[in-house]
């Protein structure tokens, strides 16, 4: 049986606090925080519970508007960039959802809300309770802020916007990570993130646990699991980090890692032509809970932007990092 690939095609969250992207102003938050329609994890439910202000819910929830007008908050995204595709999700919200939803985008180096000047990114649309609304978007603009408007209040649990980070031009020619999630690398497509995305590998930091790592499920059948990054464009590679920190007994044997420099291919074009990549690392033994760090010979005098990690047979690693000159 053929394993289904999951395609990502490059684009991140951009509303995810690890990128720095915070609430700068709300109408309202009664009810609920605003800062949790931000929260990178899944929206729950708490039966039974209650604070001060009423039924406690994951997720940004204004009180019932009696005068005219509609609630909204303003997100300052911590890497302004183009948004694709967006998520505006109600689950939980039953009866106190919006009625409708709009959202618009602005850029600028202020964060004086009243020097922004807004642009249409989701024209008004409806929506449903305990649902995910997912909306495609052809404004190609870059965004530093976000402007997200419910009509005319009520609660939201999650809003993602899923886009690419606008690549810094700065640093040409000086030693980087490549595959940093902050200056724009990004997951292509995997085979398998049962128990933690692939894009956390690219975080910065060290993984908070085996949650904030890639890890995929166990393999009963034959083959071996991989990753494809789209990294920052890079040459004259000399070292390599592969951290298994908190991987204890679920680490992988061992990883071989590939790469090649591609233009203007698509995902699926990319993930057939990745077998024949030539190699950085070979049959590389993994140790658990540790830190790897490989100087590189191989491909070192070549230029790269997509990078491919296979590990063997399956398992988890929590971040990965590859060093080279920026281009």
């Amino acid at each position: 049986m053929k394993e289904k690939i999951i395609f990502t095609n490059g684009l991140i969250d951009l509303a995810q606090p690890r990128l720095g992207t915070r609430v700068i102003y709300k109408t309202d938050d009664f009810f609920a925080s605003a800062n949790r329609i931000i929260s990178p994890s899944a929206p729950i439910f708490k039966e039974g519970v209650f604070d001060k202000h009423g039924k406690w819910m994951d997720g940004w929830e204004s009180r019932r508007k009696r005068t005219p007008g509609h609630d909204y908050i303003i997100l300052k995204l911590g890497k302004p960039g183009k948004i694709s595709k967006i998520d505006v999700d109600t689950t939980h919200f039953n009866g106190n959802q919006p009625a409708m939803v709009s959202i618009e985008g602005a850029y600028s180096n202020s964060n004086k809300t009243s020097q922004l000047k807004w642009r249409t990114i989701l024209p008004k649309k409806k929506t449903k309770a305990n649902s995910h609304h997912f909306y495609s978007v052809k404004n190609k603009n870059i965004f530093s802020h976000i402007k997200f408007n419910i009509f005319p209040d009520g609660g939201v649990a999650r809003l993602r916007l899923y886009g690419f980070i606008a690549k810094s031009k700065k640093n040409k020619n000086k030693k980087i990570n490549l595959a940093s999630l902050l200056d724009g690398a990004s997951v292509i497509a995997c085979n398998n993130e049962h128990f933690g995305k692939a894009e956390n590998i690219l975080a910065p930091g060290k993984a908070k646990n085996m949650g904030d790592g890639w890890e995929t499920r166990r393999r009963r059948n034959k083959g071996h699991d991989w990753l494809i990054l789209n990294s920052i464009d890079g040459r004259s590679i000399d070292k390599i980090e592969i951290s298994t920190h908190h991987f204890k007994g679920n680490f992988p044997s061992y990883c071989t890692l590939q790469g090649a420099f591609i233009s203007k291919r698509n995902s699926n074009q990319i993930v057939n032509s990745s077998i024949k990549w030539k190699y950085l690392l070979k049959n590389t033994k993994l140790s658990p809970n540790k830190t790897h760090i490989f100087k590189n010979s191989l491909m070192k005098k070549e230029k790269i932007n997509h990078i491919k990690i296979n590990i063997f047979p399956d398992g988890g690693i929590s971040r990965f990092k590859i060093f080279g000159k920026k281009i």
